[in-house]
């Protein structure tokens, strides 16, 4: 079971609270995340990552067990915790402005 921890207006836009649970079979990579979350919830599509690219937005950041995975490759596996379930996939807005 992975856990996903979006930020607050990401959780509102699906209509859900705490974190998500997903099974993800295979290997347990940022893209295959993605994947299972807008799958899950196809209001999120585009809000991570460009529809049309699949690229990472320029304003979100990704972490899991205290690093920034963000510039990764989305096919990179992420840490052995995460895919335990021991610790969660963070996805964040990023802080813009000055």
């Amino acid at each position: 079971m992975i856990r996903v921890v979006l930020p607050p207006h990401l959780r509102n836009l699906a209509q859900i609270s705490g974190e998500l649970h997903l099974e993800i079979g295979g290997a347990v990579t940022q893209r295959r995340v993605l994947d299972a979350v807008e799958e899950r919830y196809p209001m999120l599509l585009g809000t991570m990552r460009d529809r049309r690219t699949g690229e990472r937005r320029a304003l979100v950041r990704f972490f899991a067990c205290e690093e920034d995975l963000s510039n990764e490759s989305p096919d990179t596996p992420l840490p052995g915790r995460v895919a335990a379930g021991e610790e969660p996939f963070l996805v964040v807005g990023a802080m813009a402005g000055g």
